[in-house]
């Protein structure tokens, strides 16, 4: 048991850490700090902390457990505002979906104290991302991906396997560079797809007429779409030489699908939509498994 969580960042994913820790009994007190007041006094009244800082800094005095649920973008201010907190024995982590920026940011401003550091992204989330939306079940049988550095201390590292796992998540390791280059894939290229199609629609003239028309498969197409803009603006920066090499693979698979449906060519066209179909029904959402260095 931890004695006292800080958490920075009291929106959807830390408030739902901070739930799910109390709901397993594996913290006494939890201390929260946002840059929005009125973020942290709702966190309270709603019991997901038990205490507000001032700062961030204040939110890891007396804390042997933090957890920065903050925009990538702000992991290094972040970082650097608590270093000289930051003492052995203490867990620091993030949530951010991208890892290399992160570790990077770490370095800089951690520096030797960067063995209390452990990066983690939790494959978890809703479109709301506010606290109002926290849920203690929300890693329940979710993937979480921790990317050590080689200066990452051992002890903590365990400690932090083993408090996800605690929370019901399913932990699994990587590097960071395989982890951007993964989610690129699954995660970060989808975002931007979903966006940049909705946007099609909505931009065209007749477009507000055009969603008035729309079910269930465009509903569910797009969902991702209506996620946090300011937090997929940096994602997508920080790991844009990633997903443009994947955007690269879309448009050659996307291509091929034109080419086909220009010659008129139904054979081809259904083969490539068979090869797609196929797959994708035997494929397992969840299924653990580290992709291969590349």
């Amino acid at each position: 048991m931890f004695n006292q969580l800080g958490v920075i960042g009291c929106g959807l994913m830390g408030g739902s850490f901070a739930l799910a820790l109390k709901r397993s009994a594996l913290v006494k007190r939890v201390v929260g700090y946002s840059k929005s007041p009125s973020t942290t006094e709702r966190a309270l009244r709603m019991g997901v902390i038990d205490g507000i800082a001032d700062s961030a800094l204040q939110a890891v005095a007396g804390s042997d457990i933090v957890l920065l649920a903050v925009p990538v973008a702000a992991t290094e201010t972040t970082l650097k505002a608590i270093r000289h907190l930051v003492e052995p024995g203490l867990l620091v982590m993030d949530v951010g979906s991208t890892k290399r920026d992160v570790v990077d940011a770490a370095r800089r401003g951690l520096r030797e104290r960067i063995a209390s550091f452990v990066p983690a992204h939790p494959i978890a989330g809703k479109e709301g991302s506010g606290i109002q939306h926290a849920d203690a079940a929300l890693y329940a049988g979710r993937q979480v991906i921790l990317t050590p550095l080689a200066q990452t201390d051992a002890t903590l590292l365990q400690k932090a396997t083993d408090v996800w796992s605690a929370i019901g998540a399913q932990v699994l390791k990587m590097t960071p560079e395989n982890h951007d280059s993964a989610f690129a894939a699954v995660s970060h290229l989808p975002h931007l797809l979903a966006f940049a199609y909705f946007g099609s629609v909505l931009g065209q003239p007749a477009g507000r007429d055009l969603l008035s028309l729309a079910g269930s498969g465009f509903r569910d197409f797009t969902r991702i779409a209506a996620s946090d803009p300011t937090m997929w603006r940096d994602v997508l920066l920080a790991n844009r030489e990633e997903v443009l090499k994947q955007s690269q693979r879309f448009r050659q698979s996307l291509d091929a699908l034109e080419q086909v449906m220009l010659a008129g060519n139904g054979a081809a066209l259904q083969e490539l939509l068979r090869v797609a179909s196929e797959g994708r029904r035997g494929w397992q959402m969840g299924a653990p498994r580290v992709p291969p260095a590349r």
